[in-house]
């Protein structure tokens, strides 16, 4: 048996010692918790005794380190059970007391040892983190919180390879609201993550504004164990019922699931059908120690370049009602954004306008000699004009919304990769199922030989002459109670970078921005379909972290948002996450004090105008309190400095103009 002893002795694990206190610092007759590596250890100061017990109450897991110690006893906080503040024993000879460690006292102060740490063992979240990563899936905004600790482990782990950026938001709606802008900037998905309950719900708006304006974007959610979903634990809801129309594919991660296929399978559905992916992450799943043989996916032999050739019969319909075409009108929505290169060669080819969808606002230059600006209510009367004169419509990659208002009554060929899209709203002449580039491609090759098409860009020139005149007249007015919109994005015109990205609210300055605001060689991000205040700066935070990768597409470009104060005001403290990131956005607010577009809709409807005033701070005050630039901006003739400095400023900066509400 001695020899057996001293076998064992030898096996004793290696302590490791941490400091846990100064050498004063415990009052006699105190406790507290205190991190020891990976461990937290409740230690107790009693009668001139130093102890250190395990943190957890064996019963529910309360943090003895917040206990009191009463009568000769430590009490837990969670439901008063007691134990020997030094041994660790309960009153009574029980036997669920707790485990108690090494105290050495120093010069210096209290040291624990506790065992050396165990090596990692690799667990489903691991190996679904990793897939993740494989599909390009790099960029994460979230919230860490209880119900999803071994899945954020996970993240932890392959951002500290590099493989992952991680950028912890303020409010779980913002995560969501930068994935969707993200994924509408890049074509890609990147993830939000949340705890179940509260974190989950949060995500949805942002989230239904990725589902309807096609973006991808990736979905992580907690949950409570497995053992106790259904019974009405705390912060359970169903989240397959919650989330069943916002995502595409929607699946519970479960102790004998296929881990790597199922996030294969997430993402996969995220980039083909442009949509959201869901998966939800029970408490106790994500710590299971995966197979030896479990394996990360990737795309590899998943996915296939989606460049098919559209139908055969419809291309040779709508090539011919183009060839006869005399005055033919190009339509292009947030659809065909990467494929604006062989759009703008198939405008030039037909020498004909090019007319966007507010979405679609900046695909091509408004100083192209084919560019046209926005079609509807938040365009510009070009557009109108030359739809309204056209005799033949190509709309490519647009929904037909009737904020956009394409008219039903001219002859129409759409083209769309979603086949479900074309002819949804109503009936159109030639339906064309199909990738934009390769359609509009096709199309050039069988145009070659001639068109009937005139040249309408004489007639564009003209247009653009008669609203920059309109819109100077504006710039002249003033308002008493702030600048006209139209100043100030006049002075945006002047001063922002041709290749900036620009991400726009919800409101009366979107309207503004879609009128008067010209596009170079911009990107452009709002929330299309859904429409929803607060969009902007949680989607420039998106925005920016597509600046920060390796896509030369977005690399090194500027950042810029524009809202009302009441779309800033929803996510006001996510200007706190961007000085913690240091991302370089410039953010412009139209502070009028007002919900305006809802007092003008009041108006219009014949209604009293309710409730729509605001009390703001000091937006520019604000900013400053955080750690960002902050400037006001009371005149229409400080604009161009204004924004120019903030522009400079390395870091965020916010220009707060005060705006007059009645002139949009």
């Amino acid at each position: 048996m001695a020899n057996d002893d001293k076998v064992e002795q030898s096996k004793a694990p290696e302590l490791v010692w941490y400091k846990a206190a100064g050498p004063d610092e415990l009052p006699e007759g105190r406790v507290k918790s205190v991190s020891c590596g990976l461990e937290t250890v409740c230690l107790t100061h009693y009668k001139g005794k130093y102890a250190a017990l395990d943190n957890r109450c064996p019963h529910q897991g309360g943090p003895l380190g917040e206990g009191t110690i009463e009568k000769g006893y430590l009490r837990c906080p969670w439901h008063g059970w007691d134990f020997d503040p030094l041994d660790g024993k309960p009153p009574g000879g029980y036997d669920d007391g707790v485990d108690t460690y090494p105290v050495d006292i120093r010069d210096d102060g209290v040291y624990i040892g506790l065992p050396a740490e165990p090596p990692h063992e690799t667990t489903v979240s691991d190996v679904m983190a990793e897939t993740m990563v494989n599909w390009g899936v790099d960029v994460v905004f979230g919230m860490v919180g209880h119900s999803n600790l071994g899945l954020a482990d996970a993240l932890r782990r392959v951002e500290l390879a590099g493989k992952l950026r991680y950028y912890g938001i303020r409010h779980e709606g913002a995560a969501a609201f930068a994935a969707s802008g993200y994924g509408k900037l890049t074509g890609r998905p990147a993830a939000c993550l949340a705890i179940a309950g509260p974190g989950a719900t949060n995500l949805l708006t942002g989230l239904w504004d990725a589902n309807v304006d096609r973006a991808p974007a990736l979905a992580l959610t907690g949950q409570v164990d497995t053992q106790v979903i259904g019974r009405g634990a705390f912060q359970e809801i169903d989240q397959n019922a919650a989330f069943g129309k916002v995502a595409q594919f929607g699946h519970t991660v479960l102790h004998h699931s296929k881990h790597a296929e199922l996030m294969n399978l997430a993402i996969k559905s995220s980039i083909l059908n442009r949509s959201v992916s869901h998966l939800i992450f029970p408490d106790e799943v994500q710590i299971i120690k995966a197979a030896a043989e479990a394996k990360p996916g990737s795309p590899q032999g998943r996915i296939t370049p989606q460049t098919i050739t559209p139908p055969e019969e419809s291309v040779r319909d709508a090539v011919e009602m183009i060839r006869k075409a005399q005055r033919p009108v190009i339509i292009v929505g947030h659809g065909a954004r990467f494929a604006m290169s062989s759009v703008v060669e198939l405008a030039e080819m037909l020498k004909c306008p090019v007319l966007t969808t507010f979405k679609g606002k900046g695909l091509i230059s408004d100083k192209h000699p084919n560019g046209c600006g926005v079609l509807g209510r938040s365009g510009t009367p070009i557009a109108s004009w030359f739809m309204n004169e056209s005799d033949l419509l190509i709309v490519l990659g647009a929904s037909f919304s009737n904020h956009t208002g394409i008219t039903p009554k001219k002859p129409i060929v759409q083209v769309d990769f979603d086949s479900w899209a074309l002819g949804r709203v109503h009936a159109v002449d030639v339906p064309v199922w199909g990738e934009i580039e390769v359609t509009v491609r096709v199309f050039r090759e069988q145009l070659a030989s001639g068109t009937a098409a005139v040249d309408q860009r004489p007639e564009i020139a003209e247009r653009w002459r008669i609203w920059s005149a309109e819109k100077a007249r504006r710039e002249d007015e003033t308002g008493k109670n702030g600048v006209h919109s139209a100043s100030v994005f006049a002075a945006m015109n002047r001063t922002i970078p041709e290749d900036a990205i620009i991400a726009v609210d919800v409101g009366n300055n979107t309207y503004s921005f879609g009128r008067y605001f010209e596009c170079t060689r911009q990107s452009i991000l709002m929330s299309g379909y859904l429409g929803s205040i607060g969009f902007a700066f949680p989607a420039a935070m998106g925005a920016w972290a597509a600046t920060q990768g390796n896509d030369a597409r977005f690399k090194g470009r500027k950042v810029v948002s524009v809202s009302g104060d009441g779309g800033f005001g929803q996510y006001l403290a996510e200007l706190t996450t961007a000085v913690k990131y240091d991302m370089n956005i410039t953010h412009i607010v139209l502070n009028n004090n007002e919900l305006g577009k809802i007092s003008k809709e009041q108006r219009a409807g014949n209604w009293t105008v309710w409730q729509t005033s605001l009390h703001n701070p000091s937006f520019a005050a604000f900013a400053k309190i955080c750690g960002a630039e902050g400037i006001r901006v009371r005149k229409a003739e400080e604009l161009d400095d204004a924004v120019t400095k903030a522009l400079e400023h390395n870091g965020p900066s916010l220009v707060e103009v005060d705006a007059d509400a009645a002139l949009i």
